[in-house]
């Protein structure tokens, strides 16, 4: 398989790199260390990958401001429409200096996984998808 073939099938997960996670002003409850430090080479990363044709999906955290959908021992930070991730919030937007193309694809989730009670299987499998990249900072 040649190159541009093998990125064609190639997709690239990019978890929670949302503000709400990786800048340190935003949020006790979310934020993980280290974020801010792998945000450049995040970065870098993504800009390679788009010039190599690579599918990216883009796996973020959006809650409802009442916390319904937040798994049941997180909804006790959600009230009076506050809470980390919050649809339409500062947090749950993009860190600085990534953003979603067109060509990219936006995938919602609402709890700790991104594999668990999510369409991603059935959009990597559509997309013809064999191998995967995976971007993530975590505890």
């Amino acid at each position: 398989m040649g190159a541009a073939n093998k990125w064609s099938v190639t997709a690239m997960l990019v978890i929670d790199m949302q503000k709400e996670f990786v800048d340190p002003a935003m949020s006790n409850l979310a934020f993980l260390a280290g974020g801010e430090a792998i945000l450049l080479a995040v970065t870098q990363a993504v800009e390679l990958a788009q010039e190599r044709g690579i599918f990216i999906v883009w796996v973020v955290r959006e809650q409802d401001p009442d916390g319904r959908d937040v798994e049941l021992f997180r909804r006790r930070f959600y009230s009076g429409g506050k809470g980390p991730a919050m649809k339409g919030s500062q947090g749950a937007a993009m860190a600085d200096g990534l953003v979603i193309k067109e060509a990219d694809y936006k995938l919602v989730k609402t709890r700790f996984s991104s594999f668990f009670a999510t369409n991603l299987d059935s959009v990597l499998k559509t997309s013809g998808i064999r191998n995967l990249v995976v971007v993530v900072k975590h505890r």
